[in-house]
Parts: C-alpha cells; structure tokens; sequence
C-alpha cells in the first residue's frame, strides 16, 4: 500500500502540513499528522508513521532552551509514567476493535480542541504535583498507548502547574519525543512496527522539517491569536469526523 505514489504523496504533504503548523505554534505535530493519516490510512499505520518525525522536530525543543536539566527535576515523576504507561495502553491494539480505538482519538482530538478554545483557568498548586504528576502521566501514556495522541491530558497538566512559556514549550518537547520512543517500543512489541513503515517514517522526517522551517518564518506576520484558534477549530471538525467515521464502521 505505501508504494502507491499517491499515497506518498499524501503521507509527505500531511507532514509537511503538520510541521508547518508546529513551527508557527510551537507543538502539535503529532497531532496534526495522525489525526490526518488516522483518517486516511488507519490508525495503526498512522501510529508507526509519526514516531521519527515526532521524535526529530521535537527532540531539540526539548533540549534547546537551558531548562532541561531544571524540568526534568521537576516533571521527571510525570514523564516516566507517561513514557512507560504507553506499553501496557497499546495492548489494547490487539484486543481492542480498531474501530473503538479510531473513535478514542477523536474524542481526544475534540476534548484537546475544546480545552484550547475555552481556555479554563485550572491551576493546580505545586504542592499536588507530587501526586499528580504521575497520575495524569500515567492516563497519559495509556491514552497514547491506545490512540497515539500524546496530549491529553498531558498538555492541559503542564499547563495547569504554571510552567511560563518558555519552559512550558520546551516540557512539551521532552514530553513528545519520550512518548514517540515509548510508542516505537509499544508497536515493536505488538508487531506493528514493519520495516517499509519505518523507512517511511524516516523518509517523512524531511517534509515535516522543510514544513517546521516554513511556519517558523511565517510565524511573525500571522496573528499570534488568529490562527492557533482557527487551527483549533479545524481539529476540532476534523476529531468529530473521525468519532463519526469509528462509528459508522462500528455499526457496520
């Protein structure tokens, strides 16, 4: 099947999209291009595409910036469980009908989506990260296990601890890069993970970095406030549409 040049195609300009709305937002990536290969090629498939592109673009984020060392001392708690959760999550690809799981993304998709666009002031003391932290980590990582998104309801955490924006970027870049590697070990251990999938994930690295290289000189002339709420609300259609898609098959 990914030998079809149509599909590609398809697979380059989903990433090339999807770095392209990173480098104007900041994150996303993942987001963005399984919940588009979800929808077109299946979610297993899109779940082995993402892992080298996810982990490339975002493993500098999660280096750069000086703050590694102060927020990994801080969220390692979370990370772990995040990370390691993610196997016992994609068990549920092999027991689970595939349909259930598409749906699963989608209500992640819509929940993310929503959460951005109401933006609830939740804080949550620092005092309560000790238990939190691992907790939430670990919803995380079975979410991601099962979905592969990786952001809920990890991003609205580590938002909700206060982090400013800086460090709260680059958090996002520790979070997604470790939760790619925990995915790659998920499939590898469920047999999902072929070797044409990972030679064209890692040929989708280049679109996804040429999109990341584009947004992040468009960045400064889109409105700061303009485009990640019409990109939100695009998510938020296109999670809709997959719940309704997981279902239709469901009932089929």
């Amino acid at each position: 099947m990914l030998e079809d040049a149509a599909t590609l195609g398809l697979i380059g300009a989903t990433f090339l999209l999807a770095g392209l709305v990173k480098g104007v937002v900041g994150f996303v990536l993942p987001t963005v291009s399984l919940a588009l290969l979800a929808a077109t090629l299946g979610l297993h498939a899109a779940l082995a595409l993402l892992l080298l592109p996810t982990f490339v673009t975002n493993l500098w984020q999660g280096l750069a910036g000086g703050q590694a060392r102060v927020l990994l001392a801080r969220l390692w708690p979370f990370l772990l469980a995040a990370t390691l959760f993610i196997w016992l999550g994609a068990q549920a690809l092999r027991q689970f009908d595939l349909a259930l799981l598409t749906a699963l993304l989608g209500v992640l998709l819509v929940l993310y989506a929503l959460y951005g666009l109401l933006q609830p002031r939740v804080a949550l003391p620092r005092r309560h990260e000790r238990w939190a932290g691992p907790l939430l980590g670990a919803v995380n990582g079975l979410l991601s296990g099962m979905s592969g998104s990786f952001v809920f309801p990890g991003v609205p955490y580590l938002q909700a601890i206060g982090l400013p924006r800086d460090q709260l970027v680059q958090a996002m870049g520790l979070l997604f890069p470790l939760s790619s590697l925990g995915l790659a070990v998920a499939l590898g251990d469920q047999r999902l993970l072929t070797a044409e999938l990972g030679v064209v994930s890692a040929a989708a690295v280049l679109p996804a970095l040429a999109g990341l290289w584009c947004g992040q000189r468009l960045r400064r002339p889109l409105r700061e406030t303009l485009f990640p709420r019409a990109f939100l609300a695009a998510l938020l259609l296109l999670g809709l549409a997959i719940v309704g898609q997981a279902l239709g098959a469901v009932r089929a």
